[in-house]
């Protein structure tokens, strides 16, 4: 079982930025990857950003170069940095963490609310 809890997001101003942060707990030896998802009202989740056990990133096209995935090995802690947001950032975040091998879990935090103002 593996754990996570998300914090940091709010309200912001179009423009502004946040930090989101995952705390991961539990059989974190097992995942193979973090990744940050998204749910607006009305709409799939959908990935973000992910950031393997080896630091190897990918983003969604809409957040390139905008937002930053990285993470803490020895704070068992994900990050995203999100600059320069926009109003259809608007929406609830996910952290997620992907197991190993062929029958490979997922596990969710519980989400938090980023809310950007035009």
């Amino acid at each position: 079982q593996v754990q996570l809890v998300e914090s940091g997001g709010g309200l912001v101003q179009a423009g502004g930025s946040l930090r989101l942060s995952c705390a991961a707990s539990g059989s974190t030896f097992r995942v193979s990857a973090f990744g940050w998802y998204r749910q607006a009202p009305g709409k799939q989740r959908e990935l973000v950003a992910q950031i393997s056990r080896l630091g190897s990133t990918a983003y969604a096209d809409s957040v390139k170069g905008r937002f930053t995935i990285a993470r803490d090995n020895a704070k068992n802690t994900v990050y995203l940095q999100m600059n320069s947001l926009k109003p259809e950032d608007t929406a609830v975040y996910y952290c997620n963490a992907r197991t190993w091998g062929s029958g490979s879990l997922d596990y969710w935090g519980q989400g938090t609310q980023v809310t950007v103002s035009s």
